[in-house]
């Protein structure tokens, strides 16, 4: 089975780099699933899971908040401010950010930077979105 290497980068520090047989995440676009040969792309991805598919088939998930993917043809490189294994995200916390952001957004009184709340919000619902796919998985 054709492989290529696969790098996620967060702003700590490398997570995750092995051979993989398919990585598959969300660019500004839309989907994008990227197997061995693809052709060389660079492109923003927003925030939610990305699944890389090892070369025995196992699947992984990870959480990006957003960032960027290079592709080249045998090296993708995931570069995002904040990544992290989907096992290690908690619900928890990330349903109480939602709420707060939800609650921020909807107080017009606040005083509060709205895009902010709704970045926030949007990587709260993404984290939940990434917890949901690795149950399904």
């Amino acid at each position: 089975m054709a492989t290529m290497q696969c790098t996620i980068v967060s702003a700590e520090k490398e997570i995750f780099s092995e051979a993989v047989s398919m990585v598959v995440a969300t660019g500004s676009l839309g989907e994008i699933g990227i197997t061995p040969g693809h052709s060389q792309l660079l492109t923003g991805i927003i925030p939610g899971p990305v699944k890389v598919v090892r070369e025995n088939g196992e699947e992984e998930i990870f959480f990006l908040s957003g960032g960027f993917i290079e592709v080249q043809p045998d090296v993708v490189t995931l570069l995002s401010d904040v990544a992290v294994r989907a096992e290690d995200i908690d619900e928890a916390e990330a349903e109480k950010a939602k709420a707060e952001a939800e609650k921020i957004k909807n107080d017009s009184e606040a005083g509060v930077d709205f895009s902010r709340a709704r970045a926030e919000l949007a990587e709260a619902a993404a984290r939940l979105q990434t917890l949901r796919k690795l149950r399904k998985k």
